[in-house]
């Protein structure tokens, strides 16, 4: 019950890596808001952890300010913000990648931070502190080809991060960031270009412990960052990647 009375929205947690986190968070006593695009699906995850589900677009600022107001009149607070709605492009070299691909992109996966953090800092700035959990990726610390602007953008979310800790330090606020390799999530065959036995094996290659990422190996790191046991930690960019990065 690391979690115990506190209280959560994980944006993109219909399924993959938020759903992991969002039923470790429940798991660990958490009031949980499962915010996805995907209504039906939210519903489906917010059912079975006994949450609130919410529908947004986590790029557009009116749906993030309405998502804000409906966890505000569920609980009267927010302790817990988990960034993780995040999008690719197929794998493709830089210059091809069209305009509208690489706006949607930094939309979901750089804009989102901020306006997440326009709504939600100046509330936990009034309650006397929170946690704040970037997910952002392996990929933002050792980028591979043709995946250059989510490269990028989660490069970015990894400095937003840092930044945001130091800022944020004074009221209380912490804010961390967890970088996973590739897991078994919607995103796995994009990232791949396909997903066949062969393209799983070469990228099973490069991951020393020799397996993906699942979701609940992202919801228990998640559960520890946003717990009180890690309040000496923030501005951390964690790897939780079966040694990909070394």
């Amino acid at each position: 019950m690391r979690l115990e009375g506190k209280t959560a929205i994980v944006t993109g947690a219909a399924s993959g890596f938020g759903a992991g986190i969002a039923r470790i968070f429940a798991r660990e006593g958490a009031k949980v808001m499962v915010a996805d695009l995907n209504a039906e699906a939210a519903e489906d995850i917010a059912t079975e952890i006994g949450g609130v589900a919410c529908c947004v677009d986590v790029s557009a600022g009116p749906e993030v300010a309405a998502m804000t107001g409906a966890a505000m009149d569920a609980w009267g607070r927010i302790d817990i913000l988990v960034n993780n709605a995040g999008i690719t492009h197929m794998p493709t070299p830089l210059e091809e990648v069209s305009e509208e691909e690489f706006d949607r992109v930094l939309a979901v996966n750089a804009k989102s931070v901020y306006l997440t953090a326009r709504h939600i800092v100046p509330l936990m700035k009034a309650a006397g502190g929170g946690a704040i959990l970037n997910i952002a990726s392996t990929a933002g610390l050792s980028p591979r080809p043709r995946l250059n602007w989510y490269n990028a953008s989660k490069g970015w979310m990894i400095t937003a991060t840092k930044t945001m800790a130091v800022e944020l330090a004074p009221d209380r606020i912490r804010v961390n960031a967890l970088c996973p390799v590739a897991g078994e999530t919607p995103l796995l065959a994009s990232f791949m270009g396909e997903d066949t036995p062969e393209t799983r094996a070469k990228f099973l290659s490069t991951i020393p412990i020799g397996r993906f990422s699942t979701p609940d190996d992202m919801g228990e790191a998640a559960a520890f960052l946003c717990s009180d046991a890690a309040s000496m930690v923030t501005g951390v960019a964690m790897e939780v990647d079966g040694g990909r990065c070394i």
